[in-house]
């Protein structure tokens, strides 16, 4: 599809300008729609919830609840398997803390892979620490994918948690995750996916993709930041103990013994995030708007050219698939990435900046494996368009000239 058939910079005021915004992957702009729904949230409808008995604050009890269940629906689950976090990576900790501190112990196993954000390695590297779990780890394939086919060889009965990115925040590789539960499953083991980049661009199911824990962030998906959610199957979440202690997570509190309430609340302690969850649920029904299908193709349409454009030059190594989803990894000979990044953002002569990732992505051993310490990157959202990837070509271009 042509990348023309989606024009919605209008739509994001923090694209005002000539401004090329390519740093989507490290956390999205936000509709106006999204930017409305979270001022009124805090504003003319704010309330607590779960509390109050006037009017005001049982409107909101419905409306956070609704956003639970927004949130369930797009992501083809039920309401009562989705806890709001501060983040992803909050809901992967609280798994490490809850789950992983009651189900593990030494001599059992935890496999990763080389691709991962480190908000999926050192909370398993801490729980390892405080439990004597081991900690294997995936290799990738020639062109940056997770070697699916060497996890099945290295799984064994006691591996009892594999923990992988549905897309990697720096290759844009993409998981098959159905597979990777299939083989987590054979040897007992439960499957965590990272689907913090995921989830703006895929359609999700739960049930068939099968995993057991599935972690994302609101702020990726054209949501506010500080909310996130945590997903896992009923029966495994019914069964985790409580991590923070506080309101709204109990039943009944006497000095002498404390009954928690059922899961999701169980998990939710203290005053929940009330603004940035109805503004999640804003951003999920406005990319429900869009349609998943065709945020993929776009943004597979835009990766697809920018990559084509960097191939073409004797300058640039590519990392990544070819096929890579939204997010294109690249370095430039002789020029630093936080060069390439500072320069680009300086404005051009037709007065555009450019704005990219430049470091190494919060995936250090990734940069070990590539023998980098850090690339470029550039990531696409719903409202990028061919005008980004001109501006950015230009701009490195002039990095070229400075730089000879």
């Amino acid at each position: 599809m042509s990348t023309a058939t989606l024009t919605l910079k209008d739509q994001f005021p923090g694209l005002a300008g000539n401004w090329h915004y390519l740093d989507t992957a490290a956390t999205a702009q936000k509709p106006q729609a999204v930017i409305d729904a979270t001022v009124n949230a805090l504003g003319r409808d704010y309330a607590t919830v779960h509390r109050g008995v006037y009017a005001r604050s049982a409107e909101m009890t419905l409306a956070f609840e609704a956003a639970r269940r927004t949130t369930a629906n797009f992501i083809g689950a039920a309401e009562d398997e989705i806890v709001f976090t501060r983040g992803a990576t909050e809901a992967i900790n609280l798994v490490a803390q809850t789950w992983g501190l009651t189900n593990l112990k030494a001599g059992d196993r935890i496999l990763l892979s080389v691709l991962e954000h480190h908000a999926n390695i050192v909370p398993w590297q801490l729980l390892a620490e405080r439990t004597g779990v081991a900690i294997d780890v995936c290799p990738l394939t020639a062109d940056g994918r997770i070697d699916l086919d060497a996890a099945q060889a290295m799984l064994t009965p006691a591996h009892k948690l594999v923990a992988l990115a549905h897309v990697s925040n720096v290759l844009g590789s993409v998981l098959d995750v159905a597979r990777a539960a299939r083989l987590a499953h054979d040897v007992g083991a439960k499957l965590l996916v990272d689907g913090c980049q995921a989830t703006p661009r895929l359609a999700l199911d739960m049930k068939a993709l099968d995993c057991d824990f599935y972690a994302f962030s609101a702020h990726k998906l054209y949501g506010p930041t500080g909310v996130g959610v945590l997903w896992a199957k009923k029966d495994i979440l019914d069964a985790m103990p409580p991590w923070h202690g506080g309101g709204a997570m109990i039943d009944r509190v006497t000095f002498e013994k404390t009954t928690y309430a059922p899961a999701p609340q169980r998990f939710e302690a203290g005053t929940p995030m009330i603004v940035e969850a109805l503004g999640m649920a804003a951003a999920v029904d406005w990319l429900d708007e869009v349609g998943l299908d065709r945020a993929q193709a776009h943004e597979r349409d835009l990766t697809a050219t920018l990559r084509r454009e960097l191939s073409a030059r004797n300058d640039v190594t590519l990392f990544g698939p070819e096929d890579g989803l939204g997010i294109v990894s690249f370095a430039l000979d002789g020029v630093h990435p936080h060069d390439l990044g500072t320069i680009l953002d300086e404005e051009g002569a037709d007065g555009s900046r450019v704005a990219i990732r430049a470091g190494h992505h919060c995936a250090q051993p990734l940069m070990d494996h590539l023998g980098v310490s850090a690339t470029a990157r550039a990531s696409f959202g719903l409202y990028s368009d061919e005008s980004d990837i001109e501006a950015l070509l230009k701009g490195i271009e002039r990095t070229r000239r400075i730089f000879g």
